[in-house]
């Protein structure tokens, strides 16, 4: 037999498949009022948890003080969540309740349509994740009250931020925020 045949036989079907998924296109749903409380009674994403899972001052010297801190998300949903940014800031609260000495931001949040090498975490269904961070303060000689905390160990914490999260992807699906704060 000739191949010709195979290839013209080969490229109408794809032309049919191609063509029927054309014609039917995406299928939208619109709630009647027979099927409304079917969709009222669907469960809504839970918001993700969020602990402050440690927090302390790992070296300290007369020039600089290292403070690691660590968070645990955890996700209460059956789908996955990405988790895009968590934004905090860090206050020692014998030194001062309202001055911040220290904050960061852990992970990236996507700036154009594409990102490579994108820093956001990928949180599966009903399991949690720590995110760790490092934080350098460098002694300018004006915070003696701070640098003493710091010393004795005696230090009270206070941690404030935002978690910056996705339900379904980066490009579809609603951007979600948590807000926390924690004392220690």
């Amino acid at each position: 037999m000739n191949p010709k045949i195979f290839v013209g036989i080969a490229v109408a079907a794809l032309a049919a498949i191609l063509g029927g998924i054309l014609l039917t296109g995406p299928t939208i749903v619109i709630p009647s009022s027979d099927n409304i409380t079917e969709i009222q009674n669907t469960e809504q994403a839970k918001p993700l948890q969020i602990e402050l899972e440690d927090i302390s001052v790992s070296k300290i010297s007369e020039r600089s003080s290292t403070i690691e801190i660590a968070f645990k998300i955890s996700n209460p949903n059956p789908r996955s969540v990405i988790v895009q940014t968590m934004d905090y800031q860090l206050f020692e609260t014998g030194y001062s309740d309202f001055e911040q000495i220290a904050g960061g931001e852990i992970g990236s949040r996507p700036e154009g349509m594409l990102e490579f090498g994108s820093n956001y975490y990928t949180l599966l269904g009903e399991n949690s994740i720590v995110l760790r961070d490092t934080i350098v303060l460098r002694n300018s000689g004006n915070t003696s009250e701070l640098w003493a905390d710091l010393n004795d160990g005696t230090a009270t914490w206070r941690v404030s931020g935002t978690v910056f999260y996705n339900l379904s992807s980066m490009t579809s699906g609603q951007e979600n925020t948590l807000n926390f704060e924690f004392t220690k």
